[in-house]
């Protein structure tokens, strides 16, 4: 009972900011291209990566900050630049290239060289493992072992517990998400892939505004 307390204290804190129904609307408008079998390997590999990256972020992300001297906002404002690069890439797409004979004939060809990995950027970062779970996983690892409330044990199996629970989540969430695409459809894809890239062009700015607010406040004082 104390070590599912513990984990879901873990997701009440953590779920809000990973948000997997984001990231499942990120993947609604960038894997509508995408066949039934790439859809599911690119699920898979997302809810991994974002295991990968919480788990590395709390059991050495003050070590890794402070080898490189990364500061928590400067990892806001990168996380945000790379959120509003998407988005921009989201709502205005490079115009394909007109039909051809040729192009016909190597539509195999073409639509193996379309097939771009998405389970990375931005799926698992920083769409699911963005700043602010990373920010929040780092500072919350920095006080976990002084904790009283729980027992030892506790502290130390929980975190990749609520890792994997977040993981295994976020797979569920993208793979139900395929069935939607199916009932949407091509033209309602690229209109839900423009309005997410405004969205994430939103969310990047407001990353880098909280950043940029964190540095005039650590600055002031």
């Amino acid at each position: 009972m104390e070590l599912l307390k513990a984990i879901g204290l873990g997701l009440i804190v953590l779920l809000p900011l990973a948000n997997p129904l984001t990231t499942v609307a990120l993947f609604f408008g960038l894997a509508g291209d995408m066949n039934f079998s790439e859809r599911k390997r690119q699920a898979l590999q997302a809810s991994i990566y974002v295991f990968i990256i919480m788990a590395v972020a709390f059991y050495a992300g003050n070590m890794v900050m402070d080898t490189f001297g990364i500061s928590i906002p400067g990892l806001r404002i990168a996380g945000g630049l790379i959120v509003m690069f998407l988005g921009f890439r989201m709502l205005f797409p490079p115009h394909q290239a007109g039909r051809t004979l040729e192009a016909e004939h190597k539509k195999d060809e073409m639509n193996e060289q379309k097939s771009v990995s998405i389970a990375f950027v931005p799926l698992a970062m920083p769409g699911t493992a963005g700043p602010g779970t990373i920010a929040m996983i780092i500072s919350t690892a920095s006080t976990f072992h002084d904790n009283s409330v729980f027992p030892q044990w506790i502290l130390m199996v929980a975190p990749p517990l609520t890792f994997l629970c977040i993981s295994v989540l976020l797979w569920l969430c993208l793979r139900s998400s395929g069935e939607i695409i199916r009932l949407v459809g091509k033209g309602g894809i690229e209109a839900i892939s423009r309005l997410m890239g405004f969205l994430l062009v939103c969310m990047g700015v407001q990353f880098v505004i909280n950043g940029i607010e964190e540095v005039i406040t650590h600055f002031s004082h």
